[in-house]
């Protein structure tokens, strides 16, 4: 028998959701900025984007996410310290 018991999701949920695709979508433009050569700010939404998925691998508990986006934080400010070959 069907219960009538209806569990909603907590707005917890919906916030994860928002930084997910706003992340997603931020990565997207660093890739569409640097297909235009568009430096050094698709390095700045590539940041974004890392930061904002790193914060959901956080929220997830998620250690695997959370490590691949730290990895890439780490050597996306590593590349922006040691500047660009000229």
């Amino acid at each position: 028998m069907p219960s009538d018991v209806v569990i909603e999701r907590p707005r917890f949920d919906r916030g994860v959701f928002a930084v997910k695709w706003g992340a997603s979508i931020i990565q997207i433009m660093g890739y569409t900025a640097t297909r235009f050569g568009w430096t050094p700010w698709n390095l700045y939404l590539f940041l974004i984007g890392v930061l904002g998925w790193f914060a959901v691998g956080v929220l997830w508990n998620d250690r695997a996410l959370m490590l691949v986006h730290l990895v890439a934080l780490g050597a996306m400010i590593a590349g922006m310290a040691s500047g660009s070959p000229s």
